[in-house]
């Protein structure tokens, strides 16, 4: 190796972690988060080379070969997923980096055992704990995925001392651990010690509700990191140390803004089972006397908008389930034609992960200027004449403010209800994840304009065209 090679090789993974650091910050804006993924992409590609360059690799084409094959299966997924599947590619690619941790860590251990030195004990408690977050993150991130695609049920799915077994497994690995640390080298244990990894990332993810993926998917990107921080000590590889922390304590950060936004614990998402059903008997709507449901068509819904001063669309899952940001987009240009002033509410979790709405709306050429988060756009209902609530249920739900019995009570919302009138689009009156009513569908201003929200929101563009 040349001698200028090292130091050039320390100065490329320096250079790699500012440009990790640096995508991360722009990535933290809409309006900059293609230059911080571009950038993020670079410091990728920087520290492969480098990492390729400095290591005794002893099959280059094989290597070029997985590369080759990973470039085409990611640029593929890229093109042909859709946006509103996001989420779940996002899920599956968390699952991918906890699978890949666990694998380095499983063919240290198998290399380790297969030298006549004894393992050293820091090795083996990095590689027991590559196995646990690597493995529990693969096969939980594989469940989260099935769950948004809707191939598994996205109810909660619980029985008897569920919380006991998991603890007895985790109990058993680390017990496991330590045998294989202090006592005897096993093969066949450290290979039960994976399958519990693997039997825990199942086992904890399937009693969590579909709702409650955002928070899932931020945690286990976090996990995703941790065990990518993991798989750099075991390698030996600093870069790796420093982007799979990057991402865990992004990840971790990400998960307690969403959990805020949800005025909820990280414990009762985990543990809790919220949207089994239990939840549906209880507050909601039972300071609701009259619960009188006002309804509008399309052609009535145009002339409030079209003749209206100023609307906040509201968008939800709704929207993004029946794929419908194309025709919002072309609503709101339209309406701004007629001289409306039109701005975007984002509530954090209005989506199947955080920033969902967000990416829905941008792909639909909708100006970032028009985005706005809650706290930001709040304060503008009161002056705002309409409201336009697209497929949105319990992040506009009154009942988070005042009822104390609600399972939503104290969760921050939009406050919609206090725009002059409010247009609710929805298939039904079904109730949100929560399983309560919606104190707003029965507000005397509000009017509720049912059907599937691309065909309604398709019909709002024609009657608007001829107001």
């Amino acid at each position: 190796m040349p001698d200028f090679l090292p130091s050039s090789i320390e100065l490329a993974y320096l250079l790699a972690a500012a440009l990790f650091i640096l995508g991360l910050r722009y990535l933290g804006s809409p309006a900059t988060g293609r230059r911080g993924n571009f950038l993020a992409s670079m410091g990728m590609l920087i520290a492969i080379v480098a990492t390729l360059l400095d290591r005794a690799v002893l099959n280059y084409e094989m290597v070029l070969v997985g590369i080759l094959i990973g470039s085409i299966l990611g640029a593929t997924g890229a093109r042909l997923v859709k946006m509103t599947a996001m989420p779940q590619m996002v899920g599956l690619f968390n699952g991918f980096g906890g699978g890949a941790s666990a694998l380095v860590a499983i063919a240290e251990f198998w290399r380790r055992i297969g030298t006549p030195e004894a393992i050293p004990l820091d090795i083996s408690v990095i590689v027991m704990v590559g196995v646990l977050i690597g493995g529990t993150t693969l096969t939980g991130s594989l469940v989260a995925f099935g769950k948004l695609r809707g191939t598994i049920s996205g109810a909660p799915v619980t029985y008897p001392l569920q919380h006991p077994i998991n603890g007895a497994l985790l109990i058993a690995f680390l017990a496991g651990s330590a045998y294989l640390l202090f006592a005897e080298v096993s093969p066949t244990l450290f290979l039960v010690l994976v399958a519990i990894a693997f039997v825990l990332g199942v086992l904890v993810v399937i009693p969590i509700g579909g709702a409650d993926m955002p928070v899932v998917i931020s945690l286990l990107n976090a996990f995703s990191g941790l065990a990518a921080a993991t798989a750099g000590f075991i390698l030996m590889n600093f870069v790796l140390i420093i982007a799979g922390a990057l991402v865990g304590a992004a990840g971790l950060i990400l998960t307690q803004i969403m959990t805020k936004a949800m005025n909820r614990s990280l414990a009762n998402v985990l543990f809790g089972a919220f949207g089994a059903g239990k939840v549906a008997a209880k507050g909601g709507v039972a300071a609701v006397i009259d619960k009188t449901v006002r309804t509008i068509d399309a052609e009535e819904a145009a002339m409030v908008l079209g003749y209206a001063r100023s609307v906040i669309i509201v968008p939800g899952f709704g929207m993004a389930a029946a794929q419908a940001q194309h025709a919002v987009a072309e609503l709101a240009s339209l309406l701004e034609s007629r001289g409306v002033d039109i701005k975007f509410a984002i509530h954090p979790v209005a989506g199947r992960m955080p920033g969902h709405m967000n990416v829905l709306l941008a792909e639909a050429s909708v100006p970032y200027t028009k985005l706005y988060d809650m706290d930001d756009v709040n304060p503008e209902f009161e002056r705002t004449e309409v409201a336009l609530v697209i497929g949105a249920n319990d992040v506009v739900n009154p009942a988070a403010r005042h009822d104390r019995s609600s399972p939503i009570y104290g969760m921050p919302i939009l406050d919609v209800d206090k725009a002059e009138h409010v247009i609710v689009m929805k298939r039904s009156l079904s109730p949100g994840f929560s399983g309560i009513d919606n104190e707003l569908f029965y507000d005397e201003k509000t009017m509720m304009l049912f059907g599937h929200a691309k065909d309604t929101v398709m019909e709002l563009i024609s009657e608007s065209k001829q107001l």
